[in-house]
């Protein structure tokens, strides 16, 4: 057997690439039978008598795991993030992040499109970016180019996330121009022969294995308790210990120093009130029971 990661996924197909040799494989029944898929990003064991033949034997435990795309063993995530056209959302970035963190996936955000903002436009989403600045890597595409943030990263696997029409391709092609995609058309790029299905691939590029995403304009939070969320919001983690209450949840607790803090501008209100709106969320969802 032969141990590899795979690369891409697409209609039931495995790309494994090893020493330079690409393989197709199929998964065995056995991991349907128990409720197993193999994700891009995954390492398996697979058997191969020939490259286009070969079966996975066995799926390596995951680091982590993320549902949009569906990519495993996720080092870092470049959060493209539209100042404008689409209009900026605190709600959307900070439902990432919340994920990101969840999962122990280092955020990186990128900010496209500040050239569209009017001068009034420009202050105020300064001082939202100058905030998140304190607690993430933050770039910005009128001064920094993709390759230069890929500098940071090396050998990792990274996925590119965002909102529809965020910039997400635009970042992508500076990185490889022979792609030429347009919006969400990293899969039609990549595609052998005549299929057309949607599918996730990790490309090779700048030292690093990345992954485009479906743009999208909503995004939930899963499986995340109201005893986590606190702890995800980083901003809040590393306050909380000061409040008077052990596992304070910043909700109606008294002397708690979250809401003190967003009460003096030291904490972004729109961060706090993203914060409520989750936890509401997370209030109304039917707990999962195991059989």
């Amino acid at each position: 057997m032969v141990k590899g990661r795979i690369r891409q996924s697409l209609s039931g197909y495995y790309d494994i690439e090893v020493g330079g040799v690409e393989y197709r494989t199929r998964a065995r029944g056995n991991f349907r039978k128990k409720g197993q898929t193999p994700l891009v990003g995954d390492w398996v064991e697979f058997k191969a008598k020939k490259p286009e033949e070969g079966y996975i034997l066995k799926i390596y435990p995951r680091n982590n795991l993320m549902i949009r795309p569906p990519v495993a063993n996720i080092d870092a995530a470049i959060v493209v993030t539209a100042c404008k056209e689409p209009s900026f959302s605190s709600n959307l970035l900070d439902r990432q992040l919340v994920m990101l963190e969840k999962n122990n996936i280092k955020p990186i955000l990128y900010f496209s499109k500040r050239d569209l903002l009017t001068d009034a436009e420009y202050k105020e989403m300064s001082t939202i970016i100058s905030y998140y600045q304190k607690f993430y890597q933050c770039f910005y595409s009128q001064s920094d180019t993709p390759r230069e943030i890929l500098a940071e990263l090396k050998d990792d696997v990274v996925v590119v996330m965002g909102q529809t029409g965020a910039g997400k391709s635009t970042f992508l092609n500076v990185l490889a121009p022979h792609l030429k995609l347009e919006t969400g058309e990293v899969s039609k790029a990549l595609s052998r022969g005549r299929h057309t299905t949607r599918k996730t691939a990790l490309l090779p590029i700048e030292g690093n294995l990345i992954a485009d995403t479906p743009g999208f304009s909503s995004f939930e939070l899963l499986d995340v308790t109201k005893e986590q969320l606190p702890l995800l919001f980083v901003d809040f983690a590393e306050k909380q210990q000061n409040c008077r209450f052990r596992g304070c949840l910043h909700l109606n607790e008294p002397q708690c120093v979250i809401k003190d803090m967003v009460q003096k501008g030291e904490i972004l209100k729109s961060r706090y009130d993203n914060y409520l709106q989750f936890q509401n969320e997370l209030k109304r969802q039917k707990p999962k029971y195991k059989k």
